[in-house]
């Protein structure tokens, strides 16, 4: 997911892996390329952080903390295990309101 919200793949890649809402979230989220450093910096985004609860058997909610340049932006998500694969169900960035 970080790849494609910095605008380094398309948000085809994870076909397969993101569902529903979360799948057109991040169809909206990606021409805007909310994780690409600004500026001259064109240096990758880095996860800092990384954390999450399982609230049931087969569901993580998590959030990361990511470096895009010199500023710190936050990521919460959902993934659910599906038919033997963690499925991403929701996307949330510390841009939602």
């Amino acid at each position: 997911m970080l790849l494609v919200l910095s605008g380094q793949c398309s948000v085809h890649t994870l076909v397969g892996y993101i569902a529903g809402p979360a799948f057109d979230r991040l169809t909206a989220l990606a021409p805007t390329a909310p994780f690409r450093p600004c500026g001259t910096d064109r240096t990758t985004p880095a996860v800092l952080e990384a954390r999450g609860t399982k609230p049931r058997p087969g569901v993580i909610e998590a959030f990361a903390r990511i470096a895009t340049g010199s500023r710190q932006r936050a990521m919460a998500f959902r993934l659910e295990r599906r038919n033997n694969r963690w499925i991403c169900t929701a996307v949330e960035l510390d841009t939602d309101r």
